[in-house]
């Protein structure tokens, strides 16, 4: 069996962790920067998703050998001028607090009947602190009334996507992972490593 090359995820998210490693299957080994204890975390100081996701992926790729692969990603609602956005994880006070900025968000979305949104994800390829590639992925969708679904994280319980009628914590991991955002931007990660022979 050939040998797995090694992906480091710039993130401490393990939500997001085993959603790529699901997404890859087998393609790759995959650790996030909580096996490297030593290393420090990154502050996500941009306004954008490919601003944050460069800072990740060049000040871990500066300080750890291989190749390492940063994402930033958020929830884009129209009749919120585009909010959370980059503030997506702390949209209600508190960094990582998914109740909370569910809550926000519902809070923010009474009574609007413009209700369209989307997810957007931007991942960054580096090596030795260098930046060596870009992907992007979006899943359209609208924002539900009222939670529902137990699966996924953040916002799934909340988001629907263009044509389904469940939200993206009803339809499950399988769907999601055909679908998502994040989804759409590691294929594009994935077919671009295998044509171009980055990792190897």
């Amino acid at each position: 069996m050939p040998i797995q090359p090694l992906l480091i995820l710039a993130t401490r998210n393990a939500h997001k962790t085993e959603e790529i490693r699901h997404i890859l299957g087998d393609r790759f080994e995959v650790l996030d920067v909580t096996s490297f204890p030593d290393l420090p975390e990154i502050e996500e100081t941009g306004t954008t998703f490919l601003e944050n996701a460069r800072l990740k992926a060049l000040g871990i790729s500066r300080r750890i050998k291989g190749w390492v692969l940063a994402d930033d990603s958020g929830l884009e609602v129209d009749a919120l001028g585009g909010a959370p956005g980059v503030w997506s994880s702390s949209y209600g006070g508190e960094e990582g607090n998914h109740m909370k900025n569910n809550e926000r968000l519902m809070w923010e979305m009474a009574g609007k009947e413009e209700r369209s949104a989307r997810f957007r994800c931007t991942l960054v390829l580096a090596k030795d602190g260098e930046e060596k590639a870009v992907f992007t992925g979006t899943v359209e969708g609208r924002i539900a009334e009222s939670p529902s679904g137990n699966g996924g994280f953040g916002y799934d319980p909340l988001f629907i996507p263009t044509g389904h009628s469940s939200t993206m914590a009803d339809l499950g991991a399988t769907v999601k992972s055909t679908l998502s955002h994040r989804a759409v931007a590691i294929r594009a990660f994935a077919a671009e490593v295998e044509k171009m022979d980055l990792i190897h």
